[in-house]
């Protein structure tokens, strides 16, 4: 079942504390970017954010589960109607995340 717009427009408006919030359609779902940091994906609609390092430890009891069948894991967004619970780990994975453009040395 693919994501609705109504409710990515929804959960751009809960994230919109965030930063400046955009989606892009992608592969029949969406991208969900913050200040133009690729942060996370919305599938079936429900909200995913993306697990650095830093998160993972920082949150290690938030629920994660892939997003689609043969994804990694991501973090998933339970209540998107408690910003409170899921704000700070959006904030923390915005700042582990380089800045757009750069690339890792290999």
């Amino acid at each position: 079942m693919a994501s609705g717009k109504e409710f990515v427009e929804y959960a751009a408006e809960q994230l919109r504390e965030a930063g400046e919030i955009s989606c892009r359609r992608m592969f029949g779902e969406y991208g969900w970017y913050c200040d133009g940091k690729f942060l996370g994906v919305i599938c079936d609609d429900q909200l995913f954010i993306k697990i650095t390092p830093e998160t993972a430890q920082a949150f290690p009891d938030f629920p994660r589960m892939p997003p689609y069948e043969g994804a990694k894991e991501y973090f998933i967004v339970e209540d998107i109607d408690d910003r409170e619970s899921f704000l700070p780990l959006v904030r923390a994975t915005w700042d582990a995340l380089p800045d757009p453009g750069t690339k890792k040395k290999k």
